[in-house]
């Protein structure tokens, strides 16, 4: 392991790396929303946000919030360049302050660069191992609010049937909105019932469900949204467009399990394709003690190494790229 020396570390870091993008591109959900939809999406909503002239407000939630904030935390949480985190973090379903995710990314990679400075002296491993302690809060967070979204997906049918049930029994629906909120588990039930509050705190109903689709950034539920506020608009049974809406959610469910078992298959191939050179280096390592030294140790071996994994890499994103089927 003379010949591969520093490199060595080099290859311990493109590991780590392969697994860690084999897992974000293929562990997750198969129908969840693709970099470019939530970016389509996000333009929608501003679109409506802009349409409505309340492009600036901020909810009667988030009002409560700051005024219960001290002076210096007020003022971080307010800073412009925080707010893509601040909505992360809502969309991931915590609670905590914003400045306190950055502080915590900056602990990781300070601790992270030391560490690996610590365990080789070299002055480039703090400027690999620091970026990827920094990154593992924004990853944590980006992987919640992918799992959480995608459970309030799955619940959004069942919410669509409390909400025909209480309007065909009479009840307004701001009503049927609290219904929700008391009947459906977690996590829908906490963002309906803040949409609740929000309008029980003297919002007004559009406001209201534009914050929850600042919150649950999805198609689906901009779906309902829209067809409640059409129905507001112009007039028209919601209980019935809300029941057609039910019945597409759930074909569009349905479809989406349908892709996600054909894919199985292909996300399993990629498990094993990349993994296998992985194995195999520490089986012939361990069997024959021997054997690998005459590429580790030969003045070529580094750069031989180096290359694939650099083509594994490569091939992860190559596969992720055809495992991401847009539904």
């Amino acid at each position: 392991m003379d010949v591969l020396g520093d490199k060595l570390w080099i290859f311990l870091a493109l590991v780590f790396v392969a697994v860690f993008l084999l897992s974000q591109g293929l562990v997750i959900p198969v129908f969840g929303e693709s970099r470019g939809a939530r970016k389509r999406l996000s333009q929608r909503m501003n679109n409506l946000t802009a349409e409505d002239g309340r492009e600036d407000r901020i909810s009667l939630m988030r009002e409560q919030y700051l005024r219960d904030l001290s002076p210096l935390e007020k003022r971080l949480e307010t800073l412009a360049l925080l707010q893509p985190l601040a909505t992360l973090i809502a969309q991931s379903g915590y609670q905590t302050r914003a400045y306190r995710v950055l502080l915590l990314a900056t602990v990781l990679a300070v601790t992270a660069g030391v560490a690996g400075y610590y365990v080789k002296s070299t002055w480039w491993i703090p400027l690999v191992f620091a970026p990827v302690g920094a990154l593992i809060p924004f990853f944590y967070l980006r992987r919640k609010r992918s799992q959480r979204i995608a459970r309030i997906e799955e619940q959004l049918p069942d919410v669509v049937d409390v909400i025909i049930r209480a309007l065909r029994a009479g009840h307004p629906f701001i009503e049927a909105i609290r219904l929700v909120s008391t009947e459906m588990p977690s996590p829908v039930k906490e963002e309906f019932l803040t949409t609740f509050n929000e309008i029980n705190y003297g919002g007004d109903v559009r406001s209201a469900l534009f914050g929850l689709l600042q919150r649950v950034p999805s198609v689906l539920v901009m779906a309902l949204i829209t067809a409640v506020l059409v129905q507001r608009e112009s007039g028209g049974n919601l209980a019935e467009v809300l029941e057609k809406i039910a019945s597409v959610i759930r074909g569009r469910f349905r479809f989406q399990r349908r892709v996600q078992t054909l894919s199985a298959e292909g996300r399993m191939s990629a498990w094993v394709l990349t993994m296998t050179p992985f194995v195999l280096f520490v089986l012939i390592s361990l069997v024959n003690p021997d054997y690998m030294p005459m590429l580790t140790e030969s003045p070529r071996g580094g750069d031989i190494i180096l290359v694939a994994l650099v083509m594994i890499v490569i091939g992860v994103f190559w596969i992720r790229k055809i495992l991401n089927i847009k539904v």
